[in-house]
């Protein structure tokens, strides 16, 4: 769940609010969604041939760049306050498959989640994973704006931010250290 941060999205939605209507808001969250889950999904099944045999990436390598990506989205957040900044221009269709579809819910820590958990946890549970935190995330995006609205008025918006980017941070650095670890049990021993 941290991984596809629903936090974030709130703010997202919620700084969004001013360009679009309620029902423009909810397309995007609709579509975004949807968008997300086909990209989760195709990575689960073919993420491995993907990088195997047509990019020649190995695991690992995935691994250490989207770890250090979310390392340093996290500490965006952390610092500023903000992981990833919209356009005030933007256009409805450009803004649900990119940034929010991708890489704001199917980012680089989910990608390599869907890639590298059936080979741990098997396929049936690493999709209903996929599905169960992208329902939940589908909650906070259609409720965003009352959620923005109580945490705006308590003032934890902020706050809420900064140790979410703390915590995907944290997340980038160990998938970081995972990679490095996966890549040195490959060495040969000797």
């Amino acid at each position: 769940m941290a991984l596809i941060n629903p936090m974030h999205k709130i703010l997202v939605i919620t700084s969004l609010q001013k360009q679009f209507t309620d029902v423009e808001l909810r397309y995007i969250t609709l579509k975004s969604s949807f968008t997300a889950m086909i990209i989760l999904i195709l990575f689960l099944f073919l993420g491995e041939l993907i990088f195997t045999y047509v990019f020649h990436v190995a695991l690992y390598s995935f691994k250490v760049t989207c770890g250090a990506v979310l390392l340093f989205n996290g500490l965006s957040g952390l610092q500023k306050g903000v992981f990833i900044n919209i356009n005030e221009n933007i256009k409805l269709q450009d803004v649900t498959t990119v940034p929010i579809a991708m890489p704001m819910i199917a980012g680089p820590a989910t990608i390599t989640a869907a890639v590298t958990f059936p080979s741990h946890y098997g396929r049936f549970v690493t999709i209903i994973s996929i599905i169960t935190a992208l329902a939940i995330n589908l909650v906070f995006m259609l409720y965003a704006k009352k959620i923005g609205k109580v945490l705006t008025r308590y003032n934890f918006m902020n706050a809420l931010i900064r140790i979410t980017g703390l915590i995907v941070a944290t997340i980038g650095l160990q998938m970081v250290f995972d990679g490095i670890s996966n890549f040195i049990s490959t060495l040969p021993h000797g």
